[in-house]
């Protein structure tokens, strides 16, 4: 399978200033909580086909934000992030497969340390040249994790019989990469 119309080979890099690498999780079981990594990079290693296509990401935990001073600090702490340990989470992708209307990205994605196989179903937004003359490509995507997965097991009982913290993590990405330079 080919890549979309209008990518073409070569390294086309992560623009952090205009992407968001958001999520989404349950909070006491009745609110959910949302909150963005702020620092990251990555490359989309663009070949002929989707099978020589490589996507590469490595986000900084101590990035965290989710509006609130102590709960940031308490999810850097060793609780959950450990980010004094554990600096940085990966995903490198191992397969892209056209699906219909959207990508399956498919990679290992590393956060404390613990490795898992996740797909990220992907939309492809298109592409266009901006004012400035740089060419840029779009992707949004989504998966859910168990956070229990990769040894982010901190929670709390609550009165009712629930948790703090839902298991399930929802990542949601809005990414924009920049074009090779000629």
């Amino acid at each position: 399978m080919t890549v979309p119309t209008g990518i073409t080979p070569g390294i086309w890099t992560l623009d952090i200033a205009h992407s968001d690498i958001a999520f989404t999780v349950r909070h006491a079981g009745i609110s959910k909580v949302r909150g963005r990594f702020t620092d990251a990079a990555g490359t989309v290693n663009v070949g002929h086909s989707l099978a020589e296509t490589k996507v590469s990401a490595t986000v900084k935990t101590a990035s965290f934000d989710s509006g609130d001073a102590n709960r940031d600090g308490h999810v850097k702490s060793a609780d959950f992030f450990d980010v004094e340990e554990f600096p940085e989470m990966t995903f490198a992708s191992t397969a892209i497969e056209h699906n219909g209307e959207s990508y399956d990205v498919t990679g290992q994605l590393t956060i404390k340390g613990v490795t898992q196989e996740i797909t990220i179903e992907t939309e492809f937004n298109g592409v266009a040249v901006d004012p400035f003359g740089t060419t840029r490509a779009g992707l949004s995507g989504e998966t859910t994790i168990s956070r229990k997965e990769f040894g982010l097991t901190w929670n709390a009982v609550l009165e009712t019989g629930g948790v703090l913290v839902s298991d399930k993590v929802v990542i949601s990405l809005d990414l924009a990469f920049t074009a090779p330079q000629a």
